[in-house]
C-alpha cells in the first residue's frame, strides 16, 4: 500500500476536466512530481468528447506517474464544463474524499499554488478555496489589458451586487470540501462554462465559508472555448438571479440539469494498490 497523502486525515481527489487538450495535457499531468503525488489521493482525468488526442496523450502521461492512483473516464455525452464537474463530485462523494481539488487540464493554472494552502492545513477552514488571477500576488503571463480591465469591472460590479469583496468568478483552480457538496446542490446548476461562476454565487448566497488564494495563470497555447460576450451576459444574468431570486433557484432541485445521469466510462486506470 503506497502512501498517497502527507495529510493523514485527508482524502484529496484532483479533478483534471479536459476537453480537446490534446497538447496541454501532458504538462498538465507532469505538474505532478514524485513529491506533489504525495499530498493527493487520486487524480481523476474526466474527457468530455475531445476531438482530438487528448485521452492518448493523456493515458501516455498518466503511465508516467509512480507514487499515486489516476484514473481517465470518457463522458458518455457531451455535459460541457459543468457536466464534467458533476461526474466528478459525485464520484468525490461515492468514493468518500474529504475534499475535491479542480485543476483544469489547459494548462493555465499550476497544482503548486494551492499545496502550501494544504501543507498549512488552511484549506480544513473553509467550505471552497477559489483561486483568483486578479488578487495581491497573482501573476498573469499572456493576458491582455482588455481582458484584465473587462474581470476588473465585472468583479467590481458583483462585489457591490452581493455586497462582499470578489476577486474572481471562476478560475481554474479550486478546492471543495466533499461534505459541503453532499445536498448535491451543483446538479441543478447550468452546465455550461458558467459552471464555476454560480458556484461562486451559490456559495455567497448560502453564506458559506470561502476564500480567494493568488495564482499564477498562463495563457500560451490555450483556446478558449467561451465567446466573451456572450459569456459575460450569461455570467451578468446569472448574478441578478441568485442576488435576487436565491430561493426560488434553491427550489428548482429537479430540473433539466438534475435529470442527467452524468455517466463517464473509465478508459484508464493504473491501477495502484
Amino acid at each position: 500500500m503506497i502512501q498517497t497523502s502527507d495529510q493523514a486525515s485527508d482524502k484529496i481527489l484532483v479533478f483534471i476536466p479536459m476537453y480537446n487538450c490534446g497538447r496541454q495535457i501532458p504538462r498538465v499531468i507532469a505538474q505532478f512530481d514524485d513529491e506533489t503525488q504525495k499530498i493527493f489521493s487520486e487524480i481523476l482525468v474526466v474527457d468530455n468528447g475531445s476531438g482530438d488526442n487528448s485521452i492518448q496523450t493523456a493515458i501516455t502521461a498518466a503511465k508516467k506517474l509512480q507514487h499515486i492512483k489516476i484514473t481517465i473516464t470518457k463522458n458518455n455525452e457531451n455535459y460541457s464544463l459543468g457536466g464534467s464537474h458533476k461526474v466528478a463530485f459525485n464520484y468525490a462523494i461515492e468514493n468518500e474524499f474529504d475534499y475535491v481539488v479542480v485543476l483544469h487540464g489547459d494548462d493555465q493554472g499550476n497544482i503548486k499554488d494551492i499545496i502550501p494552502l494544504i501543507k498549512n492545513n488552511d484549506h480544513k477552514n473553509y467550505d471552497s478555496m477559489l483561486g483568483s488571477r486578479f488578487m495581491k500576488n497573482s501573476k498573469l503571463i499572456g493576458y491582455s489589458n482588455f481582458r484584465i480591465f473587462g474581470n476588473f469591472v465585472f468583479n467590481t460590479f458583483v462585489s457591490i451586487l452581493f455586497q462582499r469583496k470578489i476577486t474572481d468568478m471562476g478560475s481554474g483552480l479550486n478546492l471543495y470540501k466533499t461534505d459541503y457538496l453532499k445536498n448535491k446542490f451543483y446538479l441543478y446548476l447550468p452546465n455550461d462554462l458558467t459552471f464555476p461562476n454560480n458556484m461562486c454565487f451559490y456559495g455567497i448566497m448560502s453564506q458559506s465559508k470561502f476564500c480567494f488564494f493568488p495564482l499564477l495563470w498562463r495563457e500560451d497555447d490555450q483556446i478558449s472555448n467561451a465567446k466573451l460576450f456572450r459569456q459575460s451576459r450569461l455570467i451578468f444574468g446569472a448574478a441578478l438571479k441568485f442576488r435576487f431570486a436565491f430561493k426560488t433557484i434553491t427550489k428548482q432541485k429537479d430540473n433539466q440539469f438534475s435529470r442527467i445521469k452524468y455517466k463517464s466510462d473509465i478508459i484508464f486506470n493504473n491501477k495502484i494498490q
